[in-house]
């Protein structure tokens, strides 16, 4: 079986990390019979050094044929001053457009040899271990709005949270599909007490848990949400929400996770699925050789069972991180005395080694 990728390196760190994915990934899908036909091309800030902008039409035209899609990160200072219209991160903006993109999957597990790298207490991350299904293409981010006009105290300005039942149907059904295949269970995080757009997102999460009984559903508002991510995050299986509500409670869930450079993430859709770690570009330490390549590892771990007909590959990418980590392997950002400091090859080597 043959699939194509289209890597897109980005910048920063980009290459080195989606380097060490590759070659991960070739030999774990190696074992399924399946060859892989990488395809480079350019997006972000290196996009705009080359084209002039940051998302070129022969990337998304690759994208579009392409069965998935491996993203470094895009960004840095050096194009800080462009004009705002064109700024590295609209390319992300327009692959999720382009592609169809309205869910990202972030998944939270805490590794046990990671597990005092929690700001949390010990016994309450022992079982962490959820997915938080995030809609990408409405709400608030995408409603009207106005910037600030008038002048002193009357000065206003103003965002339109809007969604469509559609949108929630469709953002629902990914969120019952993923806890069938894991625990069985349901969060469905709104703000239902105060916002119209929330009473119409919990109304069609209760209609679709009536039609999925073998599903548990639970709702919760959001800010009870933030706080049981910090008091008991085990109970949690699949969160899913709204793009404002996502945006928050991912990056709560990575502080939970207690290290941003292994946390990986999809954006599925109705088009090819894009794949990238959670951190971003890392500029001042591009070039050296040290970034931490296990989100983006992980990530295409996600690719391989969610876009390349490839579970065993996945899981065989997954057990290898799990036990690299527990013979002490580590990176300097979460090195700790005592392990085996290694860099991105080293970390990488050791990977390949204990894929089994």
């Amino acid at each position: 079986m043959e699939k194509r990728v289209v890597a897109i390196n980005g910048d920063g760190i980009g290459r080195e990390i989606v380097s060490a994915a590759r070659r991960v990934v070739d030999k774990a899908v190696a074992k399924d019979n399946i060859v892989i036909h990488w395809a480079e091309h350019k997006a972000g800030g290196e996009a705009i050094d080359t084209y002039g902008e940051p998302l070129p039409q022969s990337t998304i035209d690759a994208c579009k044929v392409a069965d998935a899609v491996l993203l470094g990160a895009v960004g840095g200072p050096k194009w800080d001053a462009v004009n705002p219209a064109i700024r590295p991160e609209k390319a992300i903006l327009g692959l999720r457009k382009a592609l169809g993109l309205f869910c990202n999957l972030r998944p939270v597990r805490i590794f046990k040899a990671l597990q005092d790298y929690s700001p949390l207490k010990p016994e309450l991350v022992q079982d962490v271990d959820f997915v938080i299904v995030r809609e990408l293409t409405g709400g608030i981010y995408f409603g009207e709005r106005l910037e600030a006009t008038g002048e002193g105290a009357d000065e206003v300005a103003w965002d339109k949270e809007t969604y469509h039942r559609y949108e929630i149907e469709r953002i629902m059904e990914v969120a019952i599909n993923t806890a069938k295949q894991r625990k069985g269970k349901v969060t469905s995080v709104d703000k239902a007490n105060v916002l119209a757009s929330s009473r119409l997102w919990r109304k069609v999460a209760q209609e679709k848990a009536t039609a999925n009984p073998t599903v548990a559903f639970d709702y919760l508002y959001v800010d009870n949400t933030a706080m049981q991510l910090v008091v008991n995050p085990g109970q949690f299986d699949v969160i899913v929400t709204t793009n404002l509500f996502g945006d928050i409670l991912s990056d709560e869930g990575a502080v939970v996770s207690g290290s941003l450079g292994l946390l990986p993430s999809a954006s599925i859709g109705t088009g090819t699925a894009l794949y990238e770690p959670i951190h971003g570009s890392a500029p001042d330490i591009a070039g050296q050789g040290i970034a931490n390549p296990l989100g983006t590892i992980l990530s295409a771990a996600m690719m391989c069972r969610h876009s390349l007909e490839a579970p065993n590959a996945a899981a065989a990418i997954e057990k290898a991180v799990e036990d690299v980590l527990a013979a002490g392997y580590r990176t300097g950002d979460i090195y700790k005395a005592g392990m085996k400091k290694v860099n991105t090859e080293g970390m990488t080597e050791a990977i390949l080694q204990y894929i089994k």
